[in-house]
């Protein structure tokens, strides 16, 4: 039977190893992400990269987990003190304080998905069912212009009562399928207009002036061109006023956008740009959700950890004054918190 030489190896190197153990976790961690933001980096070169603000969520979440470090190592004093309740209030704190970062962080993504940034790589600008490639809307017999994410009417942006009824008109186009056009319903406020074509609705079928109906790819087109609209797109998959709420890189330059046309340094961006523009995926975004989403998983492993300790704190583990796995768990803990810090740092500077 082989001995067991660990048990007689010193005390001070038994921690001194476990130390280590959790060095080399975070070497790799560092690796991991220095990986990921030099890629970040490489990536935005000469492509066309979405700017946008953080979520505040983002901000209460980094509030939450600076404060998570500090309870836990005022836990960890009043372990080495021996005082038992206020170790036990601390390591609870600490664990409330890290669940809050979790919750915070869900909150910010719900928070970019509303404004139309999402995780998977959905186009920059809006392609499919673009409004005036194919179709336009007539309300109160004024044809509908765009200008970045609002729709004009006479010049001025819609009202959100007048949107919300061209919504409920467009809804009734979502959902085409080839076995089953869509049944639609006129409405004396809005009309259609295909390639210069009037459409109106005839036995609930669209149809042009020569009576013919729409083709499956024509009623396919409105059916995006629709989703658009109940999504608040027009020609920017995120949501609010281009150059406010949100900017488009070229070459980490800002370009303008005026006329549905995007300008680079005072000029009119070439077609094969403007085409290239159209075609470019939101990579900013995927990087974004990649970066904080995998720092995220590694909070909720390293909250499972915490979760045991505070057990452990309950069942008197450290009523001896022994913490070594109290800050064991810390050093970690207070690396994430460094970690978040620096992401949060790049994404606000870089992104």
């Amino acid at each position: 039977m082989r001995p067991d030489y660990s048990k007689e190896l010193d005390p001070e190197v038994r921690v001194k190893m476990k130390k280590n153990l959790v060095y080399v976790g975070i070497f790799s961690v560092i690796m991991l992400f220095a990986g990921f933001t030099s890629a970040y980096i490489v990536s935005m070169g000469d492509s066309f990269w979405l700017k946008y603000p953080l979520p505040t969520y983002f901000w209460i979440s980094t509030f939450l987990i600076i404060l998570s470090s500090l309870f836990l190592e005022i836990a960890i004093r009043k372990g080495k003190s021996k005082n038992k309740s206020a170790l036990r209030i601390f390591i609870s704190a600490t664990l409330i304080a890290g669940l809050g970062f979790v919750y915070f962080q869900f909150k910010g993504y719900g928070a970019l998905t509303d404004n139309g940034i999402h995780a998977a790589n959905n186009h920059i600008m809006v392609v499919d069912g673009r409004y005036g490639d194919y179709y336009q809307v007539k309300f109160k017999g004024e044809i509908l212009e765009v200008d970045g994410n609002n729709y004009l009417c006479q010049g001025k942006v819609m009202s959100e009562v007048d949107y919300n009824l061209m919504s409920e008109f467009m809804k009734q186009f979502i959902g085409v399928t080839p076995a089953k056009l869509t049944k639609a319903k006129s409405n004396s406020s809005f009309e259609l207009i295909y390639n210069d074509k009037s459409i109106s609705v005839l036995n609930n079928k669209l149809i042009f002036p020569d009576s013919t109906e729409l083709k499956y790819v024509d009623q396919l087109r409105l059916s995006q061109l629709a989703q658009n609209i109940l999504d608040k797109r027009v020609d920017f998959f995120v949501r609010g006023k281009f150059g406010t709420d949100f900017q488009l890189l070229y070459k980490g330059k800002e370009l303008e956008y005026k006329n549905r046309n995007l300008y680079f340094e005072g000029k009119k961006l070439s077609k094969y740009l403007q085409i290239k523009a159209l075609e470019t995926t939101d990579a900013a975004s995927s990087y974004m959700y990649i970066l904080t989403f995998i720092h995220l998983l590694h909070i909720l492993v390293t909250l499972i950890y915490m979760i045991k300790v505070t057990i452990n704190s309950f069942s008197g583990k450290y009523d001896g004054g022994d913490v070594l796995s109290l800050r064991l768990g810390a050093i970690f803990w207070h690396f994430l918190a460094i970690l978040w810090g620096y992401l949060l740092l790049f994404l606000l500077f870089i992104h």
